[in-house]
């Protein structure tokens, strides 16, 4: 993991030609935000967009930028406009390979984080060198964009084998838990947790969001419910440093120990420290 990027659970896009959302983003519940400079901005809007990040003032929030990808005619103009922007990390759209990360840092002239979008065939079949370049914290998932670049149907089934791949990869390659795409469904709870829940049941640790109404259910997703969080507490209570012991007739060994750590982890790192 990157020093000093904590990658985020439910992190929040919001276009950067709509200054008047900035603050409200910040106060969405979501626990990153997402100054897009790319799908969310029509071309004749880019350079406000720009213009927007550096009067962002958004404070005690991670800010992610994702800027237009390396063969746009934004890519450059871009990283001229982050130039004294205080960010957290960059989303790099359509990285197809470790040269698109490499190509971030030459033109900001140091090593950032980045979170690159595999949206691509190319960048699927490229991720061990992408998740091997510099500065790379965590990759993101961007299951729209892949579809359209495989002709596929954006469904669950159709893009199994890349979430897996994503999630698999990220495990060899050490880094955290990948974030997933996107909902693009705003208006039904029930669809959003369940989306999430599909991604965590793959090893996602995030999901990417497009609109506040989804931060509640993405979250009743991805963080433990109070009986989850009494559980973990009593194995490891009982645990202790390791040791197979009994609780209520189950078996609490190394595993089930590791799940409990990781359920008070996750709690904690959200903000629970109860």
């Amino acid at each position: 993991m990157v020093a000093n990027f904590h990658p985020p659970i439910v992190p929040l896009f919001v276009p950067g030609d709509r200054p008047e959302r900035f603050a409200k983003a910040a106060q969405s519940g979501a626990d990153a935000v997402i100054l897009d400079l790319e799908d969310a901005v029509s071309p004749d809007h880019k350079a406000l967009a720009r213009a927007n990040l550096s009067r962002h003032d958004i404070r005690g929030l991670p800010v992610i930028v994702r800027i237009n990808a390396c063969d746009s005619p934004c890519f450059d103009e871009d990283l001229a406009a982050l130039g004294g922007v205080p960010f957290s990390a960059i989303m790099l759209p359509k990285t197809n390979g470790a040269v698109d990360v490499r190509a971030v840092h030459e033109g900001l002239g140091r090593i950032v984080p980045i979170i690159p979008l595999i949206e691509t065939a190319a960048g699927l079949a490229s991720l061990p060198e992408i998740m091997g370049a510099s500065g790379v914290a965590i990759v993101a998932f961007g299951a729209l964009d892949y579809a359209v670049d495989l002709g596929c149907n954006p469904s669950w089934d159709s893009l199994l084998m890349a979430r897996s791949e994503i999630v698999f990869r990220s495990r060899l390659a050490g880094l955290a838990a990948p974030i997933d795409g996107v909902t693009t469904v705003l208006d039904d709870p029930d669809v959003v947790q369940a989306d999430a829940e599909r991604a965590i049941s793959l090893g996602f640790g995030g999901k990417l969001m497009i609109h506040p109404r989804q931060i509640a259910p993405a979250l009743k997703a991805f963080l433990p419910d109070q009986q989850a969080l009494a559980w973990a507490r009593q194995v490891i209570e009982l645990a202790g440093e390791g040791g197979a012991v009994q609780m209520n007739g189950m078996m609490i060994d190394r595993p089930v120990l590791e799940r409990a750590r990781r359920i008070v982890s996750l709690s904690y790192n959200f903000g629970d420290r109860s």
